[in-house]
């Protein structure tokens, strides 16, 4: 399975990430709040939404990917929390693992990157100051997950 999608402009393949990443998030929060089978969420998502411009191979990437080790990426970010994790907000603890799953298993994907793109995301949809929560929790999980790169 590639990484990156041959022939494609830098510039197309981030927006069509950060689309995968929009619907991934929604996706990921619909199975988080409502428990529903992910192939269902997958064909609603696909059925409802425009995936002309979106790297669908990312969105399924994140929506099947998270919840197969959701506990192993709670495990990771559990000791960054100021708080419980059953108190975190749906949309925080969601993107949280959307971030701390790219950050442990896309490696292709820069680290800030991914950072930046959950911190948009929270900012789109989280409340109004989770932004800086969920950038200070992944910016500690990418100094954990990614030290060689976070050290550079």
């Amino acid at each position: 399975m590639s990484k990156q999608a041959p022939n494609k402009p830098h510039n197309t393949l981030a927006a069509e990430r950060r689309k995968a990443r929009h619907y991934g998030m929604q996706a990921l929060y619909q199975w988080l709040m409502a428990d529903s089978p992910l192939n269902d969420i997958e064909a609603e998502f696909r059925t409802e939404y425009d995936f002309a411009h979106v790297d669908l191979e990312y969105f399924q990437a994140l929506l099947h990917g998270v919840p197969s080790c959701v506990d192993e990426l709670e495990a990771i970010f559990q000791p960054l929390l100021d708080r419980d994790i059953d108190d975190l907000d749906p949309i925080e603890r969601t993107l949280l693992r959307m971030g701390t799953f790219e950050l442990k298993e896309r490696i292709d994907v820069p680290y800030k990157v991914v950072i930046n793109e959950e911190v948009a995301l929270a900012k789109k949809f989280g409340a109004s100051e989770s932004h800086k929560y969920i950038n200070g929790v992944l910016d500690k999980a990418a100094r954990e997950l990614r030290k060689a790169e976070t050290e550079a």
